[in-house]
């Protein structure tokens, strides 16, 4: 069992963290040839062609959405944009690399010097972006008892590699900067963003050092983390194990270690290989990129509202607190759905009082419903049209909560309106009328005397049972807030003689 590390480095130790961070591209073909990338559930081997399966006398060409997306990922990122860039060939001998090499970025990167701001522990800590290039995705490798199998569809797929700084103080440091990663590649549409499947993927390199010195430590790299949850926990483990071979008078060596999620523990794969190992030299069949400041611009124009942005508008136009604005953004779905349904909701008065229904009935029954169905927010069967709806029927006192949760339950089933469930079934407003209200109330009290009297005894939770009688009575018609209000007024009166 893994033992975190956490209480011993806050006093002997500092940890230093720094992510490689891999992405598939959202583009329609591949990096360098016109073969689709939408091979999820494609048979093997089918989306390929020369270029991609490397053959002989084949010519690669540039995919310039490829390019678009990596420089507006920089910029969502705070990088700059050199004028000039170029690709590089990088060699190993992996048997998933179809060419005997990769084309990647070396020197001149497509962008550099950015950073990502995270808030930890209530302070905000700013991560600093060392790059952001653009490179081709491998061949995947099906490993069988004594062979392997090997699946092309993949290679050639866009993909970008974003590498921090070692800026990072703690494994949940670490989380956190990668799933704000995964928010702004998403919300760019430049990604999905799915580690599951592969399409956003990590490498981390950790190190540890006394607390106060200023040299870093030996690294290991960490690889086959895929979940926010295994990243956490591999750093947690990978910092004890070097943490007790420093103090056992070890060293540390430089090497790639892999995570052994079903253990728990690090286990080594490789020594580390440095920059010279794969013999970088500019790639001979693509020309130079000239990046002009108008495109730049123009992207930079098409960027869309980014995480941060859209929860200081929730918080400042809206008053949501922070924790439900968070909530609304990390999903960009959910946050989608939230801003059609205030778009919808243009002609209410009190927007804020609007904002805050919209936030709890999407957050809690419009979630609910999405996890009992197991359906992505993006794939909500109910239309934010409906949710205005219900909402309306609230503010007019056409229904009650109780009605309201009913009604919902129906409409994300059938996909009607809600107002069109409640004219079907014949619900009946809510009884809202104080006086006919007391009339029942009283009714219920002098029917239960031995309730009434534990509750002037000080047995105050002895209300609910009344409340239940009373909406009993009222076939849940009644507002229950108004009962509780009508019900405790009445209680709380001298008794009569």
């Amino acid at each position: 069992m893994a033992v975190p590390a956490h209480t011993e480095v806050a006093t002997e130790f500092e940890i230093v963290i720094g992510l490689e961070v891999h992405a598939q591209l959202t583009t329609r073909s591949k990096m360098f040839c016109s073969c689709s990338t939408d091979y999820a559930n494609a048979a093997p081997n089918t989306h390929v062609c020369p270029v991609c399966m490397g053959m002989p006398g084949v010519l690669p060409v540039i995919n310039r959405q490829a390019v678009a997306y990596t420089i507006m990922t920089a910029l969502a990122l705070n990088c700059s944009i050199p004028e000039y860039s170029k690709f590089d060939r990088k060699n190993y001998p992996y048997p998933d690399l179809m060419k005997g090499y990769q084309i990647s970025q070396y020197d001149l990167p497509l962008s550099r010097n950015g950073y990502l701001l995270i808030e930890h522990d209530g302070q905000v800590r700013r991560i600093g972006i060392t790059r952001v290039h653009l490179e081709e995705d491998t061949a995947k490798l099906l490993h069988r008892d004594g062979y392997s199998l090997v699946d092309v569809n993949r290679a050639g797929t866009p993909l970008i590699e974003i590498v921090s700084e070692p800026d990072m103080r703690s494994p949940e440091e670490a989380r956190l900067y990668m799933q704000k990663l995964r928010e702004i590649l998403v919300y760019l549409g430049v990604s999905s963003g799915r580690m599951e499947e592969g399409s956003l993927r990590c490498d981390a390199n950790i190190s540890v050092r006394p607390r106060g010195q200023q040299t870093l430590g030996v690294k290991t790299e960490i690889k086959n983390m895929n979940s926010f949850k295994a990243l956490q926990q591999a750093l947690e483990y990978e910092a004890h194990r070097q943490i007790e071979v420093l103090r056992a008078g070890g060293t540390i060596q430089q090497e790639t270690r892999g995570w052994d999620e079903s253990r728990g523990v690090t286990v080594p794969q490789r020594s580390k290989e440095y920059a010279h190992d794969y013999r970088y030299f500019p790639e001979p069949d693509l020309p130079p990129l000239v990046i002009s400041r108008a495109w730049v611009e123009e992207l930079r124009a098409r960027l869309p509202e980014l995480p941060d942005a859209r929860r200081l508008r929730y918080q400042r136009d809206y008053g949501l607190s922070a924790q439900d604005a968070d909530i609304l953004t990390e999903e960009k779905a959910l946050g989608d759905y939230f801003d059609q349904v205030m778009a919808l909701s243009s002609q209410v008065q009190d927007r804020q009082a609007r904002a805050r229904a919209a936030s709890n009935w999407l957050l809690s029954e419009v979630v609910r419903l999405l996890h009992a169905h197991d359906i992505a927010p993006a794939a909500c069967p109910l239309k934010p049209e409906a949710l205005v709806n219900l909402l309306d029927l609230l503010d007019r006192q056409r229904i009650t909560g109780k009605q309201a949760k009913e009604v919902l339950d129906e409409a994300f089933v059938s996909g009607e309106l809600p107002e069109t469930i409640v004219v079907r079934k014949g619900i009946q407003p809510p009884i809202t009328d104080p006086q006919a209200l007391e009339r029942i109330i009283v009714e219920v009290i002098e029917a239960n005397p031995k309730i009434v009297a534990d509750y002037r005894s000080g047995k105050t939770n002895a209300a609910q049972y009344l409340v239940g009688q009373i909406m009993k009575r009222t076939r849940g018609q009644a507002k229950a807030d108004l009962v509780q209000q009508l019900l405790r007024a009445k209680l709380d009166e001298a008794p009569t003689a």
